[in-house]
Formats: structure tokens, sequence, C-alpha cells
């Protein structure tokens, strides 16, 4: 697992404790995580880069999150609270995303190197969008709002 070594010891160090504690909640969530991150080792043949694990550990709170909205809206209280209390759980191990501000300027230093002229736009985004994730690793952003902003910027550089 190739997740900077210091938050994997705090990872083992949390669940460890979860288990002594008996606090099975944290460390059903963990042990799910770990899992999720194994089966990534498995698949890539060796151990997953920073970035793929940061990737697991986003998608796990997003699923999370997206679950207990849907027990919210069905009226299940109760399992709401659960999944929201695993995303807290795993979001407590991921980095924090760069800023809009940060995104703004980098993805603005990617269009300055990128040739615009006469190219077709979704030529140009894909040019935009490899600059910037050759400077960004891609765990630390919303790849979302890259997106959303890049095409911004490539409808605003039109003629």
């Amino acid at each position: 697992m190739a997740m900077k070594a210091c938050h994997w010891a705090v990872f083992g160090d949390r669940l460890l404790r979860s288990s002594q504690d008996k606090d099975l909640v944290t460390s059903t969530t963990l042990r799910s995580v770990l899992s999720e991150v194994y089966n990534l080792d498995k698949a890539t043949g060796s151990k997953a880069p920073s970035p793929a694990v940061v990737g697991v550990l986003r998608k796990a709170v997003s699923r999370r999150t997206e679950s207990a909205t849907e027990f919210t809206r069905c009226s299940r209280p109760d399992l709401a609270e659960k999944e929201s209390r695993e995303a807290e759980i795993i979001a407590a191990f991921l980095p924090p995303l760069l800023s809009e501000t940060e995104v703004n300027c980098a993805l603005e230093e990617a269009v300055g190197e990128c040739v615009t002229d006469g190219v077709n736009p979704r030529q140009v985004l894909g040019r935009i969008l490899k600059a910037f994730y050759s400077k960004v690793d891609k765990s630390i952003v919303d790849s979302g709002f890259v997106k959303r902003r890049a095409e911004a910027l490539v409808n605003a550089h039109r003629p």
C-alpha cells in the first residue's frame, strides 16, 4: 500500500485502537477500506501508488455519503447516521483538496502553455487537462470541478 508511511502508521494505530476499544463501527470501516486497498494492490500486481489509494478512500467516502443521503430520503435516519459516521472516519485519512483559487491558478498556467488557436475545442480541453495533471496530483483535486473550470476557460478563450 503506497500511502505516505506516516498515514499508514496512523491508519494502523487507529485500527488497532478501535479493535482494542471494541469500537465495531470504526474497526469494521477501516478493515473494509483496507480490504479495498489490498484488492487494488492485487489488481495492479504491486503496491498501488498513493494517488490510487487516495482515490479508493475518496470513492469510499463518496459511496457512504450517497448512501446516507438515500437513507435519509427513505426515512431511515439510523442507517443514514451510520453511513455518515463511516464517511467521517474515512475522510480523516484523506489529504485536503486544493482550494478553488489554487486550481484556478494552475489551470491558468496550463492554458498559457497550450496552443489554442485553430484547434478543436475538445482537443484544447484535453491539452489543458493533460498539462494541468502533469503538475498537480489527481488525488488532491476535485476532478469534476477541474473539468468544469477548464471547459469555462476554453469557452472564454474562444474567438
